[in-house]
């Protein structure tokens, strides 16, 4: 009995960017619609990513004037968090995905199974053409500057939780971002937050964002998605690469009825100097507001 070894093609890129943020980026549906087309002449209009041994893809692709598209789908065959995945697509080619991360570079090799109606080199220009697209994705939301701050208020985690989120307080203690700074949404999980504030120009600008995480009196984490312009909301174009993705998170740990709170936000490179220079005045105000009350 004859055996025939399968042609596998590869590729593979090196990204400037930490496992972590690499992983989330690739297997998240809303980050996949982003970064998914070999040109920008395609995209992807939808995704669906169930990550777990027998969870199943499908990511639609299609030609931006709409005379073409296809579903680019399968099942995933193995899972292991941070190293690899492999899956087997619906027309029954095998694809082999590795993550090696050294440092805050990660390289991803992919060995994948071509189709018979386009040639070898075709396939891999497109493949290549696709990894390298995510790279330039995650390089761009990368583009953020660590910082961190924090400040410790003589009262309870409670009050001090309450007081930040309450929109009169939250007002008063951004008031040093903005003097008209105010929030419209919820701050439960999944919900959508719209950070406002008027222009020099008269106009209503700000931030789109979602609330990722929020555990009472001890945990918030925010990222934003978009901006605000002249009152109208944007998460495509120009500006948003600059912030988008970007995540800021408030931990509140309470020792002896006084609050340690701690903010880790990721900055946009031309902001720094004014965020090191605005967040620690933001952070008094918020001191002097709860210990008032």
């Amino acid at each position: 009995m004859e055996t025939t070894e399968k042609t596998m093609v590869n590729i593979r890129t090196t990204i400037d960017a930490a496992i972590d943020k690499v992983w989330r980026l690739y297997m998240h549906p809303k980050h996949i619609v982003k970064w998914n087309q070999a040109s920008a002449d395609w995209h992807t209009p939808a995704a669906e990513n169930d990550l777990w041994v027998g969870g199943r893809f499908l990511f639609r692709m299609e030609s931006k004037d709409g005379t073409a598209g296809f579903d680019f789908s399968g099942i995933y065959t193995l899972v292991k968090k941070y190293k690899e995945i492999d899956y087997l697509l619906d027309d029954g080619r095998q694809v082999q995905v590795r993550f090696l991360p050294k440092g805050n570079e990660t390289t991803i090799n992919i060995h994948f199974e071509p189709e018979m109606m386009n040639t070898i080199r075709d396939q891999q220009e497109g493949w290549q053409a696709i990894l390298n697209n995510f790279r330039d994705y995650v390089e761009t939301l990368c583009r953020f500057v660590p910082l961190h701050f924090e400040i410790t208020i003589d009262a309870r985690a409670d009050h001090v939780y309450r007081t930040m989120l309450d929109k009169q307080g939250f007002s008063e203690w951004t008031s040093v971002f903005n003097p008209t700074s105010r929030v419209e949404g919820t701050w439960e999980k999944g919900s959508k937050m719209l950070f406002l504030g008027e222009e020099k120009d008269g106009t209503t600008g700000g931030m789109v964002a979602v609330i990722r995480e929020n555990i009472p009196n001890r945990f918030l984490s925010i990222e934003y998605a978009g901006v605000i312009r002249e009152g109208k909301e944007y998460t495509e174009g120009p500006g948003v690469d600059d912030w988008a993705g970007g995540l800021e998170n408030y931990s509140f740990s309470e020792v002896n009825r006084k609050t340690i709170v701690s903010v880790d936000t990721d900055a946009n490179h031309e902001f720094k100097t004014y965020f090191m220079e605005t967040w620690p005045k933001a952070l008094n105000l918020l001191k002097q507001i709860c210990e008032r009350e």
